[in-house]
C-alpha cells in the first residue's frame, strides 16, 4: 500500500539529508521518498520528508521561508565557512562589542546579495562545487538575492554569539556568518545550526529518527504523517462538483467564469481543489494568457474518483 503524506523529521547531526530519506524509505517500504530543503550534515532540526504522492509537492515547499538558530564564532575563518572546515585565518575578536554585532545583524536585514559558499551542492558543469573545492579548485560564484526577514541576537558570550534568523529559501547561513565576520573585521564562522521552522513545520513537533523507528515498529506512525495539503494551506481552496472533477482529472482547463477564486487580491497563481467528499483532487495553475485554471498536479486519489465517475 502506498503511503502518501509528509513527515516532520528532526535531522540529527552527522547525518546527511539523503541518509534520513534512505532511513524513512527503509522503515516505510515506500519507494517514492524525498526531502524538502537540504540541511548540511553538521546541522540539525526540521527536515520535511515527503512520501508517495507527497513527493509531488516538494517543488511548492522549496520557496517556503525558514527560521534557524545559529551559533557564530568570531575570530575564526574556515574554508567551509563553518566549524567542520579547515581554519584558514584567525584573529583576536576582543575589540568587537555586543552593539557591533547587533548593528551588523541589522545591516543584513532585508534583500541582500549573497555569494554561495564554495562548499555547497550547487552544480558547475555537472560537478558539485564541494567536489571541486575538495580538489582545491575555486570557482567564481555569482551573488544571489536572498531575503533576511529577521536576525535577532539571542545570546552574547564572546567570542560566540547566538542569533535567530528568519530568511527566504536559498539563504546560506554559513555565508551569512562569514559575511558578518567580514563586516566586523575579525572574521567568523558558523559553529552550530538548528533549523527551527521550514514552511508550516516547527521543530517542537519534529520526530526523531529513534521515535520514528519505534512508531513504525509499533504501528502508530500514521499519527506523525501530515496530509499532502499541509504545505498548500496558504493557497485559495475550491470545492468542485462532479462535472468539474472529471474535467480536472482528465487535464482539462477550467474557464474563469466557472472557477472564480482568482482575483486581483490573490496571493498566488496556484490553488488547491477538493471534491465534494473532501478529497484533494489537484493543484491548479492560473494561466493569465488563456484566462484559465489549468491542472498542474493531479493526485492519485483523483484517479480513483475518475473510475467512480465512469461507472
Amino acid at each position: 500500500m502506498s503511503i502518501n503524506g509528509i513527515l516532520n523529521v528532526f535531522k540529527p547531526s552527522g547525518k546527511t539529508s539523503f541518509d534520513v530519506v534512505s532511513f524513512v524509505r527503509r522503515l516505510s517500504g515506500e519507494r517514492r521518498v524525498g526531502h524538502a530543503g537540504t540541511l548540511d550534515p553538521a546541522a540539525t532540526g526540521v527536515l520535511p520528508v515527503c512520501l508517495g504522492q507527497g513527493t509531488r509537492v516538494i517543488e511548492f515547499m522549496s520557496g517556503a521561508p525558514k527560521t534557524y538558530s545559529a551559533q557564530i564564532e568570531l575570530g575564526i575563518v574556515t574554508d567551509t565557512y563553518d566549524a567542520t572546515g579547515k581554519v584558514i585565518q584567525e584573529c583576536n575578536p576582543s575589540f568587537v562589542t555586543k552593539e557591533d554585532v547587533e548593528n551588523a545583524l541589522e545591516s543584513f536585514c532585508g534583500p541582500i546579495q549573497q555569494i554561495p559558499p564554495m562548499y555547497s551542492a550547487i552544480k558547475h558543469h555537472g560537478k558539485r562545487l564541494y567536489q571541486l573545492a575538495r580538489l582545491g579548485i575555486d570557482i567564481p560564484r555569482k551573488p544571489r538575492e536572498v531575503h533576511i526577514f529577521r536576525a535577532q541576537l539571542l545570546a552574547w558570550c564572546p567570542p560566540v554569539f547566538t542569533v535567530e534568523v528568519e530568511c527566504s529559501s536559498g539563504t546560506y547561513i554559513r555565508s551569512l556568518a562569514h559575511d558578518i565576520g567580514l563586516t566586523l573585521g575579525c572574521g567568523a564562522c558558523l559553529k552550530t545550526l538548528i533549523r527551527l521552522v521550514c514552511g508550516p513545520f516547527d521543530v517542537s513537533q519534529a520526530i526523531t529518527l529513534t521515535g520514528l523507528e519505534e512508531a513504525f515498529h509499533n504501528g502508530y506512525w500514521e499519527s506523525f504523517l501530515y496530509p499532502i495539503d499541509e504545505v498548500l494551506l496558504n493557497w485559495d481552496a475550491i470545492v468542485v462538483d462532479e462535472i468539474h472533477e472529471e474535467a480536472i482529472i482528465h487535464g482539462r482547463s477550467i474557464p474563469l467564469e466557472e472557477l472564480s477564486c482568482h482575483s486581483s487580491d490573490s496571493q498566488s497563481d496556484h490553488c488547491r481543489v477538493y471534491s465534494t467528499k473532501g478529497d484533494l483532487l489537484a493543484v491548479l495553475c492560473w494561466r493569465e494568457d488563456e484566462n484559465l485554471w489549468h491542472p498542474d498536479k493531479v493526485f492519485s486519489s483523483a484517479a480513483n474518483l475518475a473510475e467512480g465517475l465512469q461507472d
